[in-house]
């Protein structure tokens, strides 16, 4: 006697799984599930049912998201709005969540990431320092303004 398991019950497991391991968004957990074979139908019933429960929240993950990572990470806005539309978040809901981190914010982070480089440069002159701290700052995203106010500051600072 052959045993079919409900898609809807593989489908919750799956879901549940990925969400005990970090949070996630809608489309995350959508890829995740089309991944497995599970049918549309049933994808689109049980996301509205874990919205319904709060269990995910776009919003709510963005803004977590966007800020751990600013603080973390050093990233500017432009890396994590390309990382949030990797994990399917609306548009709109990327320029609301980004609009709370300002250009100073942006400054500010940036500061931290040259004087963090520069206490490992200190045996290479001041043209390699600067080299290798604006490649650092564009690696992660900062507008040419930014890295220069950042550099700037960092460097009349340092010396």
């Amino acid at each position: 006697m052959d045993y079919e398991p409900d898609p809807y019950s593989v489908a919750t497991k799956i879901a549940v799984d990925a969400l005990s391991r970090r949070a996630r968004s809608r489309g995350e957990l959508a890829e995740i599930l089309k991944k497995k074979l599970v049918p549309d139908e049933v994808i689109d019933r049980l996301l509205d049912r874990l919205v319904a429960q709060r269990l995910i929240d776009d919003r709510t993950f963005a803004l977590e998201w966007s800020q751990l990572r600013h603080r973390s990470k050093g990233l500017s806005r432009r890396v994590l709005a390309q990382e949030l539309r990797k994990k399917a978040i609306a548009q709109e809901l990327i320029d609301e969540v980004l609009a709370e981190i300002s250009r100073d914010d942006e400054i500010v982070a940036a500061r931290n990431l040259v004087a963090k480089k520069l206490r490992s440069l200190t045996r290479f002159d001041s043209d390699v320092q600067y080299r290798r701290a604006h490649a650092l700052l564009a690696r992660k995203g900062y507008s040419s303004s930014v890295i220069s106010e950042a550099l700037r500051a960092e460097l009349l600072t340092a010396s």
